[in-house]
């Protein structure tokens, strides 16, 4: 059991660019899907990007495509979500999640297996 650590988030306007980072024991992305997932006060989780052990970005959500892009460095065990041309629907709290092979990379959100560990979450907020 661990728990990945995201950074990053404050405020900016719309335009703007923001990158968030998660950190992770070392050795789980070789094994662990991490994904970003956010959620705005009062609206439902949504997944956002996902990045498998491969290396390969295997989901983003339509909301963010061509805005949005999940890089990773291994040897830094570090996960990166940069964030392009943001807009006050961006806004929400992130959450940096890694899950054992499941449901993470195809729909954005974690199955039910329970092999999933959430960050705290940071705050983007988005407004002008």
């Amino acid at each position: 059991q661990f728990q990945p650590v995201e950074s990053g988030g404050g405020l900016a306007q719309p335009g703007d660019t923001l990158t968030l980072s998660c950190v992770v024991p070392g050795g789980t992305l070789d094994y662990y899907a991490i994904g970003w997932v956010r959620q705005a006060p009062g609206k439902e989780r949504e997944g956002v990007a996902c990045i498998a052990p491969s290396g390969t970005a295997s989901y983003y959500a339509d909301s963010v495509k061509g805005r949005f892009t999940v890089s990773r460095d291994v040897a830094k065990n570090t996960v990166w979500l940069q964030m392009d041309n943001l807009r006050p629907k961006d806004t929400g709290v992130y959450y940096c999640v890694a899950e054992a092979e499941g449901m993470l990379c195809v729909i954005g959100l974690p199955g039910l297996s329970g092999k999933d560990y959430w960050g705290k979450g940071t705050l983007v907020n988005v407004s002008s």
